[in-house]
């Protein structure tokens, strides 16, 4: 496999600090790439599922695509689903209002419908009604982009 410089790599749309070469040996690269995949599809999981951040784990994922294989993060950060999040919240610019939107109506659907139907605990309820208070503040405090 050919070797991907660094300049490179910048083209790819990556900034020096957040992505480095990809490692010399197959074994690593070919491990670094089983991982990213298996947290891009935990990350697409987690557009479906409240409790689970999607962002995290495309980050992650990003990080193992840039120690293994070029195309693979470009294809991650170029994604018409996800690539513009993606890049958005890695890059510090924030999140649509459209995004937050969706965000925070999901997330609050989703625990509503299960604290509702399927936890009795009120310790659990406790911790989920914690958790979406949470991620919402943290949704809150993203700096808004205006598109």
């Amino acid at each position: 496999m050919a070797e991907t410089s660094l300049a490179e790599m910048k083209d790819l749309g990556a900034s020096a600090p957040a992505l480095r070469a990809p490692s010399r040996h197959w074994l690593v690269r070919w491990l670094f790439v089983a991982l990213g995949s298996l947290l891009v599809g935990v990350g697409i999981l987690g557009i479906f599922l409240p409790l689970l951040p999607s962002t995290v784990f495309f980050l992650m994922a990003a990080g193992c695509y840039g120690k293994s294989s070029p195309g693979a993060y470009r294809w991650l950060t170029t994604n018409r689903w996800f690539g513009r999040h993606l890049r958005d919240y890695r890059e510090e610019r924030g999140a649509t209002v459209a995004a937050k939107a969706y965000s925070i109506g999901s997330l609050w659907l989703g625990i509503g419908f299960t604290e509702y139907f399927f936890i009795d605990n009120l310790w659990v309820r406790l911790t989920l009604l914690a958790v979406a208070i949470a991620v919402s503040l943290h949704l809150f405090a993203l700096r808004t982009i205006r598109r």
